[in-house]
């Protein structure tokens, strides 16, 4: 009963799904703006995953790095992201900082090429609403297969 009583209350598909046709689609999921001056979400998203399953049953990734990415390696960039703070507090010097926004406080859904690792010498306000602008030195990891590739050190607020 209660199975029939949702068919009826469904919504009809869209025509053009009825004809084969796709239906439009709009991405509500963006990554942060690129600040001025600063490195873009999809020059970082550009890193390939290489993954393998381990004798223990885990993936293991490790990064394939472009050469534009290799070559922004030990210097200071400027990036844009949300932020997934790691201590307790109203201040935060480690951090995660998400090229989306995110979308579930218990299930992290980024993978490794979209979020960067965040060591402040220079503590942020902790504020998991707004798009913080952070710069800092860029550190290429990842071939640890810890699944995290990217980090930033001597960070600070802009």
């Amino acid at each position: 009963m209660f199975v029939s009583a949702l068919s009826l209350t469904a919504a009809p598909a869209p025509a053009a799904m009825q004809d084969g046709g796709k239906a439009p689609v709009k991405d509500v999921w963006k990554p942060a703006a690129t600040p001025k001056g600063g490195i873009s979400w999809a020059v970082l998203e550009a890193t390939k995953e290489k993954t393998r399953k381990g004798k223990d049953g885990y993936i293991y990734s490790k990064p394939l790095f472009t050469p534009t990415v290799k070559s922004l390696a030990g210097k200071r960039i400027k990036v844009a992201g949300w932020m997934t703070p790691l201590e307790n507090g109203t201040k935060q010097k480690t951090f995660v900082l998400l090229a989306y926004p995110p979308g579930c406080p218990f299930h992290f859904h980024a993978i490794p090429n979209q979020f960067i690792e965040v060591l402040a010498d220079i503590p942020f306000p902790t504020d998991e609403r707004k798009v913080h602008v952070v710069s800092g030195i860029l550190e290429l990891t990842g071939q640890d297969e810890s699944g995290i590739f990217y980090r930033l050190k001597a960070a600070r607020p802009l």
